[in-house]
């Protein structure tokens, strides 16, 4: 048996915090706004596997309304999201991201991005794609207002 999933998640810009994407902190003068660490890039693939499951979403698992995720680094909530796809008898096959952000560019931090969530999910790297694309200036993501990701992932049973 197979299931597909498919995540999304969105971000604005805020000042005074890390820019944190697929578990890499990328120095710019901005982070993003969340609870947690707010991995835009990580949530989406975290809110593919739950929802492959057909477990819910992430907010189900982690809900911004318990500090104890408060300021969470997203990669360990992958983990834990890993270790319950495992759980449940599947096998992530595949997961496929895009982030649609203007600047800064991902080109330079994308395959520490790729391994981050490969480990986290102890999956071989190959087995995970990350793009980017900007959007030409147009949308809150080509104004710098802030930055939206979309996953899919293939789990087997």
């Amino acid at each position: 048996m197979q299931r597909i999933g498919l995540g999304y998640d969105v971000h604005a810009f805020a000042e005074g915090r890390r820019l944190v994407i697929g578990g890499v902190d990328i120095p710019f003068d901005k982070g993003l706004d969340g609870h947690s660490d707010a991995d835009v890039l990580v949530h989406a693939v975290m809110d593919a596997l739950v929802g492959a499951l057909r477990a819910g979403d992430i907010g189900k698992l982690f809900p911004d309304t318990d500090p104890a995720y408060k300021g969470a680094d997203s990669i360990k909530l992958l983990e834990q999201v890993g270790e319950l796809v495992r759980g449940e008898g599947w096998r992530i096959v595949d997961i496929d991201t895009v982030l649609m952000i203007q600047e800064p560019k991902m080109a330079p931090h994308r395959e520490q991005m790729r391994a981050n969530i490969a480990a986290a999910l102890q999956i071989p790297v190959e087995n995970v794609g990350v793009k980017a694309t900007t959007t030409e200036w147009l949308g809150y993501e080509g104004r710098g207002e802030g930055v939206t990701a979309q996953a899919v992932t293939l789990l087997e049973k």
